[in-house]
């Protein structure tokens, strides 16, 4: 991805250019194997946005989960049942979506971003992300979990650790961590 200067430009539609690298190859993979692609989605995505949706419509992508209408609590618990040790993992979105739009997407910058989301995880956070904006950290961690972040000790021990990765400011976001926060203020239409 990193060699499409469109998907480094970071534009609104950046996963479009993610998905499209990706499934141009795994198309080739599959039609070698007379196989199908398939992803993750699901009933519950439909109405977010994701514009990488318009490159597996365009590649022919199957997402099974999404064509039998199952959402992500039926999700978990059928994985529950089956034993996967991953039923109960937290939603873990690509490390270019902690990027704000239209600010380039380097290999530097998703490595600073992978070390301070080391950290965070390092110290027992389950629900975290790290918000890139230049060489501010905008910290976000599940409601559940925000007393302990605000302990003195331990956000001691996050801006020491994300000063470390690189960030030369550290802020906790006291709305807490949210899906597609960078979205806010955003006119985006459901892919």
């Amino acid at each position: 991805e990193l060699d499409r200067s469109d998907y480094r430009a970071n534009p609104v539609n950046r996963c479009y250019f993610c998905k499209h690298e990706l499934y141009s190859h795994l198309s080739q993979l599959a039609a070698e194997r007379h196989a199908v692609v398939i992803d993750g989605n699901n009933a519950d995505d439909r109405g977010d946005y994701r514009p990488g949706r318009q490159a597996a419509r365009e590649f022919g992508v199957r997402s099974p989960l999404d064509e039998v209408d199952l959402g992500k609590p039926e999700i978990r618990e059928l994985s529950r049942r089956a034993g996967l040790p991953t039923w109960d993992e937290p939603a873990s979105a690509c490390l270019s979506s902690r990027i704000p739009y239209h600010t380039e997407v380097t290999d530097e910058t998703l490595r600073t971003i992978e070390r301070a989301e080391g950290a965070l995880a390092a110290l027992g956070f389950r629900v975290y992300r790290v918000r890139h904006h230049g060489d501010l950290a905008r910290v976000e961690i599940g409601r559940d979990e925000m007393a302990r972040a605000l302990d003195p000790d331990v956000a001691a021990t996050i801006v020491r650790e994300l000063k470390a990765a690189g960030y030369r400011h550290v802020t906790l976001d006291l709305q807490g961590y949210r899906t597609g926060s960078l979205n806010e203020g955003i006119r985006l239409r459901p892919a």
